[in-house]
């Protein structure tokens, strides 16, 4: 596929994820917001087909677009490259079936190749099924662990974003009941350190203030409900203050979300999942955005799933579908412009301290 760009603006890929699901609908409404085509160029990954079929489902009749099957990348259009054959092509909105699964991975795969060429600058992924695009090709808990695969990156972070909100989950799509095993201060450590970079040189914050959560009721009540907080959580947060860091806790998550404590820092981070994702989808579920840190690539995603009861019917809100897209163009913006971040100095103690968290 031609490459070359006539205009400035990000070449945005949009995988169109789980064709029975919402994915299609919030892309087409998202697009048809003038102000996209004004901050980027959207190459859409999926089919034209499935298009024309959603374009007749949900009676959207101001929508064109440009198959490029190929060919040019078109910088004031809507782009579409098909990913698939008609012989996958049979769109039952809200329901589940492995042909969607397939497309979703072959959209995933054809993005993915782009972005490592150069063709696209960054990628926002619509939801997909995590159970039927399970195959030989994809054995992820989702995209999050897909593209830290593909790209060889151990220090990612899956992140949820909204204006006045980002918060980081340091264990990620994992059971709750292997959390505490997973976590140790040199994890801790590397997470965070990852946040600290994405938001300096993705979000354009010099000095973020971060807050960090406890894994137990009330943070541990000083061990009375768990040990993990003076044991493992805090000696981490301390060696990252001692290197000039603004890191802050451990806050107890009830009281901190209850209070709206999150107001007073750039960015927080949670111990699993649902701590994070519950108070964020609460305060934010519209228009946040789920965003990977510590990628070499740009890979933003609306913070919904594939809403299967609501396929098809026109009720799909659009708002985090729009919001990703945007954010990816201001986060490729931010790394042009910011310089290669230099190298934090040693901390006085670490080959001790590393010989602690070895043993």
């Amino acid at each position: 596929m031609e490459h070359k760009s006539h205009t400035n603006l990000p070449r945005i890929g949009i995988t169109m994820g789980d064709f029975n699901g919402v994915g299609i609908e919030v892309i087409m409404k998202a697009l048809q917001d003038p102000r996209i085509l004004r901050v980027c160029v959207p190459v859409l990954y999926g089919s034209g087909k499935a298009l024309a079929k959603y374009k007749k489902i949900l009676g959207i009749e101001n929508f064109t677009y440009h198959q490029i099957n190929d060919g040019a990348i078109h910088d004031r259009k809507i782009n579409v490259v098909n990913c698939w054959d008609a012989i996958y092509w049979d769109i039952n909105p809200g329901e589940t079936s492995d042909e969607a699964g397939k497309c979703a991975y072959f959209s995933l795969a054809k993005s993915s190749e782009d972005l490592r060429n150069g063709v696209i600058d960054g990628v926002v992924t619509a939801p997909i099924n995590k159970s039927n695009i399970q195959s030989a090709d994809f054995q992820f808990a989702g995209h999050t662990e897909y593209y830290a695969n593909l790209f060889a990156q151990d220090d990612f972070l899956m992140c949820m974003i909204s204006e006045h909100l980002r918060i980081a989950t340091l264990t990620g799509h994992i059971p709750l009941a292997e959390v505490p095993s997973k976590l140790n201060r040199e994890l801790i450590i590397k997470k965070i350190s990852t946040l600290i970079h994405a938001l300096k040189y993705d979000f354009g914050i010099n000095k973020p203030n971060i807050a960090i959560l406890g894994l137990n009721p009330h943070a541990g009540e000083r061990g009375l409900l768990g040990a993990e907080e003076s044991s493992v959580i805090e000696p981490a947060i301390k060696y990252l203050q001692d290197l000039g860091h603004l890191v802050f806790g451990t806050f107890p998550a009830d009281g901190f979300f209850g209070m709206m404590q999150h107001r007073q820092f750039d960015a927080v981070v949670s111990m699993y999942h649902d701590q994070g994702l519950i108070p964020f989808k609460m305060l934010a579920f519209e228009d946040g955005v789920n965003y990977t840190a510590g990628l070499s690539i740009v890979r933003t995603s609306p913070d919904h799933g594939t809403a299967y009861d609501i396929a098809g019917k026109g009720l799909a809100n659009e708002s985090s579908m729009r919001t990703a897209i945007l954010l990816a163009c201001d986060i490729i913006k931010q790394r042009k412009e910011n310089r290669k971040p230099k190298e934090e100095k040693p901390h006085p103690n670490r080959e001790k301290y590393v010989f602690e968290i070895e043993k």
